[in-house]
């Protein structure tokens, strides 16, 4: 084995290893995203949207089809309806389980469960349980929700 090689092997493991790193250290930072959007959503649910406003792109190109139906596009949609689903003070909490998360470059996919429980329209708690799929993007460094998609809950739907 000559000596180049060997200098070339041990440059490429290198460059693999930081390649690694770089990406755990997005998937972290995504799942840091992801854990602000729960805890923005659970605030939401106590009347307050205003944090829901820090975790989103206000981007024209953001889409929103949460469980009560429907399908928001650009953020003054998008933001509108978490207004209206804040002015609903459902109360309770959701935390997502589950969580599988891919990074591409400047998106992101976090695709999980979220599992807890609100408060029905009889005024009565009721037990969250649905699939979501979260998507990020890359925004001056930091990491915004662009889209969220779950399957529909019979005491939202509208």
């Amino acid at each position: 084995m000559s000596k180049h090689w060997s200098i070339g092997v041990c440059a490429l493991v290198a460059l693999l290893a930081a390649n690694l790193a770089r990406a755990d250290s997005e998937e972290k930072a995504v799942g840091d995203a992801a854990g602000r959007f729960y805890a923005a959503l659970n605030v939401m649910f106590t009347g307050d949207a205003a944090p829901m406003k820090d975790v989103w792109s206000h981007q024209p190109d953001v889409t929103y089809m949460g469980p009560g139906g429907g399908f928001q596009v650009g953020w003054e949609q998008v933001s509108a309806v978490w207004e209206a689903q804040a002015a609903r003070k459902l109360g309770g909490a959701v935390h997502p389980t589950r969580m599988h998360t891919v990074v591409a470059g400047d998106l992101a996919v976090v695709s999980n469960y979220e599992e807890g429980e609100n408060t029905n329209a009889g005024g009565k708690p009721a037990k969250v349980s649905i699939r979501a799929t979260n998507v990020f993007r890359k925004e001056q460094g930091a990491w915004k929700m662009i889209g969220h998609h779950t399957d529909l809950l019979p005491f939202l739907e509208k």
